[in-house]
């Protein structure tokens, strides 16, 4: 049976898709929150945002000699979803 689009959710704490296990939010969650907050943007970013604010400190907490730079983390979560 084909996976839906629902599935690909962030596998705390290493904030891989749970679904194809790449680095999250993968192409198709992109897609699917797109879709969701098609109307109002800003409560993506904002949504995102929070999101981008867990997963660092996750992050930092699996790896606190090498904790993620917070440029590769916006470009991660919240720079796709700008409006061009």
């Amino acid at each position: 049976m084909p996976r839906r689009a629902r599935d690909h959710q962030p596998a705390r704490p290493t904030w891989r898709c749970g679904t194809c296990g790449i680095a999250w939010p993968c192409s198709p969650a992109k897609l699917r929150l797109l879709a969701s907050y098609r109307l109002d943007r800003q409560a993506l970013l904002a949504y995102l945002a929070e999101l981008q604010a867990e997963a660092a400190a996750h992050l930092t907490a699996l790896n606190p000699d090498t904790p993620p730079l917070p440029a590769t983390l916006t470009d991660r979560f919240t720079a796709w979803a700008s409006p061009r």
